[in-house]
C-alpha cells in the first residue's frame, strides 16, 4: 500500500495537508508581520503623512494662525480611478471632515472609496479634509485648537459665498467641532458628531468600562507625568494600548483572522495597520485640559470649559443643527455618552424647543467604534442617508429627532430616511453617576500636587533628547518593530521561506474542508471567548471596585452643599 501524501485523501493525508499548510500560514503571518515593521518604518521616515485615498491640496494652515496649531485644511481634488468628484453640483454646501486626534493620524474618514469623504463627494458635496502634524505646536493648546477650526468653518463659508458647510466630526474630532461651534457662536450649517463623547462620565455597567479609568490611576496627574517624560508632548501610543486593552478578544481575533487566513487578509491587515500603528502626539498642556475638563471633569455640559480668555463653551449656545450618530456595539463612546448630555443641558424638551435647536439622533445595534467611520456598509448607508437628507435636516422645528433608515428605491441609491420627533425626557441615560465628582476631587488635589512638588523635579532630571528614547521603547511601537529585520536579521529569510513553500504549494486552498483546520478553528473560537469572559469578569470587577473606592462615599458636591447651607 502506498503511504499517505499530503494530496492523498483520507485522515493521515488530510493531517500532512494541515501540517504543510500550517507551515506556510506560519511564515505568512510572520512575513506580514515583517512588512508591518517595514511600513511602519517607512511610514516615519516619511514624516507620517495623512493616509487619504483621495488626492487633495493645502488651503490653509493652522501654523499662520495666532495662537498657532498644528492642524491644516485640505481640499479633496480626485477620488483616483473612481473620479468620484464628477458628481460635485456647483452651489452644493461644502463638507468638513475632522478626523479623530486621539492617538492616531488624520484618514480613517477617508481611508477608501466607500468613507465620509467618498459618500460626501458622491452625494455632490466639495469635501474638505482637515488633517494635523505628527508633533504638535511648542506650547499647543486645546483653545489653539478649537479656534482654529472655528477659523476653517469661516473660511469654507466665505469660499462659498457665505455657504455654510456642513462639519462632520469623528470621535475627538465631534467634541472639538462642539467647542468650535460654541466659541463666540460661530455657525455651520449641520454639525454632525459620530461616535462623539460629550456626556464623559455616562455609561452601561459593565458595558463601557473606559470611564471608570481615572478612578484606578488617580486621575489627570499621569497625562501630565507622561507629558513631563515626553518633554512636554503626550505620546499617543498610551491611548491606543488603552483602546486595544479594553477588548482584548478583539486584537487576538485580528491576528488569529491573519494568521486563518493570511492569503486573503494580508493586504487588508496591513492597509489599516499603517494607520492604526502610525501614532501622532498631543501638546502636554493640550492633553492636561482633555483630561481635566472633559474626561475626568465632565465640565462641557456644564460651561465651564475655558476655550480660551475670551470665550467659554457653552453647548446651549449651539444653533448649528445636530445630527448625532452612536451605535450600542461602541464600548468607546456609547450612546450614553453621545446622548446623555441633552437632559443636563436641556432639562425638557420645551427647553430644547425654546432653544431654536434642532437635534437628530441615529443609532446603530451592533457596529464597533472604529466601524463607525471606517465600515464600508456603515459608510454606503447610515453616512450615506445623513449627507443625503441633510437639507431635511436643517428644515426640521425645533426638537428633539430620531432618524431611521429605509432601503432606497436601488441599491446604488441613498436610503430613505424619516424623522420621528422624540422627547428629551425619554432619554435614560443619566449623565452624573454616582461616585464620579469623587474622582474628580481626587484628581484635582493629586494634580496640584503633582503640579507643585514632582513636576519640576521629573523635568530637572529627566535629559535633553530623552524623549525619543521613551518613544521608541514604548510596548506599542516595540512590540511592532521587533518583527523588523533591521532588528531581527534572521526575519530577512522570511519572503525567501515563503516563496519556497508557495513554490511547493504548501498553502491549502481547501483548507476549510480540512477537519484538523476546522479542530484549530475550534480551539481558537475558545481562546477568543475565554478571552471575552475574561473582560467580562475585569469590566464587572472594576464596576464593584469602583462603586467600594468613590461612589459608596458622600459626593464630593453634595458635601460641600451641606457645608454651605
Amino acid at each position: 500500500m502506498q503511504p499517505p501524501t499530503y494530496r492523498t485523501p483520507g485522515p493521515g493525508g488530510s493531517l500532512a495537508t494541515y501540517w504543510l499548510d500550517l507551515a506556510w500560514r506560519s511564515v505568512a503571518t510572520a512575513d506580514t508581520l515583517r512588512q508591518r515593521a517595514a511600513n511602519m518604518a517607512e511610514h516615519e521616515a516619511a514624516g507620517m503623512p495623512p493616509l487619504l485615498h483621495f488626492e487633495s491640496e493645502q488651503i490653509a494652515d493652522g501654523h499662520d494662525h495666532e495662537p498657532p496649531c498644528n492642524y491644516r485644511l485640505l481640499r479633496v481634488t480626485r477620488c483616483g480611478s473612481d473620479a468620484l468628484e464628477r458628481h460635485v453640483r456647483k452651489g452644493a454646501a461644502p463638507v468638513m471632515v475632522v478626523d479623530p486626534r486621539a492617538g492616531h493620524g488624520p484618514g480613517i474618514g477617508g481611508f477608501k472609496r466607500d468613507s465620509e469623504v467618498g459618500m460626501a463627494l458622491l452625494e455632490g458635496h466639495p469635501v474638505y479634509f482637515v488633517v494635523f502634524d505628527p508633533e504638535p505646536v511648542d506650547g499647543q493648546t486645546l483653545g489653539a485648537v478649537v479656534r482654529t477650526l472655528a477659523v476653517f468653518i469661516d473660511l469654507l463659508a466665505t469660499r462659498h459665498r457665505g455657504q455654510r458647510p456642513i462639519v462632520y466630526g469623528n470621535c475627538q474630532g465631534g467634541w472639538a467641532l462642539m467647542l468650535a461651534l460654541s466659541h463666540c457662536r460661530h455657525r455651520a450649517a449641520l454639525a454632525v458628531l459620530n461616535g462623539s463623547p460629550l456626556s464623559y462620565w455616562a455609561g452601561e455597567r459593565g458595558v463601557n468600562p473606559m470611564r471608570l479609568l481615572g478612578g484606578f490611576t488617580g486621575g489627570v496627574w499621569p497625562a501630565h507625568w507622561i507629558s513631563d517624560l515626553g518633554g512636554g508632548t503626550f505620546d499617543g501610543a498610551w491611548l491606543v494600548q488603552n483602546f486595544e486593552a479594553l477588548r482584548p478578544e478583539g486584537v487576538f481575533r485580528k491576528y488569529d483572522t491573519l494568521f486563518a487566513q493570511p492569503d486573503a487578509e494580508r493586504e487588508r491587515f496591513l492597509e489599516f495597520e499603517r494607520w492604526w500603528n502610525g501614532f501622532y502626539f498631543i501638546g502636554g498642556q493640550e492633553m492636561l485640559a482633555i483630561a481635566r475638563d472633559l474626561f475626568v471633569g465632565n465640565l462641557l455640559a456644564d460651561g465651564k470649559v475655558v476655550v480660551d480668555e475670551h470665550c467659554q463653551a457653552d453647548l446651549t449656545s449651539v444653533r448649528t443643527p445636530l445630527v448625532i450618530f452612536s451605535s450600542y456595539g461602541d464600548n468607546i463612546t456609547p450612546p450614553h455618552q453621545a446622548l446623555g448630555w441633552l437632559p443636563a443641558v436641556y432639562p425638557s424638551t420645551q427647553a430644547l424647543v425654546e432653544a431654536g435647536q434642532r437635534i437628530v439622533y441615529l443609532t446603530h445595534h451592533e457596529v464597533g467604534h472604529l466601524g463607525i467611520f471606517v465600515s464600508a456598509g456603515v459608510a454606503r448607508r447610515e453616512h450615506r442617508a445623513i449627507l443625503h437628507h441633510a437639507q431635511a435636516i436643517e428644515r426640521l422645528p425645533p426638537g428633539l429627532y430620531e432618524m431611521l433608515l429605509l432601503d432606497g428605491p436601488a441599491a446604488d441609491s441613498a436610503p430613505q430616511a424619516r424623522f420621528e420627533a422624540r422627547r428629551v425626557e425619554e432619554l435614560q441615560f443619566d449623565p452624573e453617576p454616582a461616585g464620579f465628582e469623587n474622582v474628580r476631587a481626587m484628581s484635582d488635589h493629586l494634580e496640584r500636587a503633582y503640579s507643585q512638588w514632582v513636576s519640576p523635579a521629573v523635568k530637572a532630571v529627566v535629559p535633553p533628547g530623552s524623549a525619543r528614547s521613551w518613544r521608541a521603547a514604548h510596548p506599542m511601537r516595540a512590540s511592532r518593530m521587533l518583527w523588523s529585520e533591521k532588528v531581527s536579521p534572521a526575519l530577512a529569510w522570511l519572503p525567501w521561506l515563503n516563496d519556497c513553500l508557495e513554490g511547493l504549494e504548501a498553502a491549502d486552498p481547501k483548507r476549510a474542508d480540512n477537519p484538523w483546520y476546522r479542530l484549530e478553528r475550534s480551539g481558537a473560537d475558545a481562546v477568543a471567548q475565554a478571552w471575552t469572559s475574561w473582560r467580562t469578569l475585569r469590566d464587572l470587577w472594576a464596576e464593584w471596585a469602583f462603586d467600594q473606592a468613590y461612589a459608596a462615599w458622600p459626593s464630593f458636591k453634595d458635601a460641600r452643599s451641606g457645608e454651605s447651607s
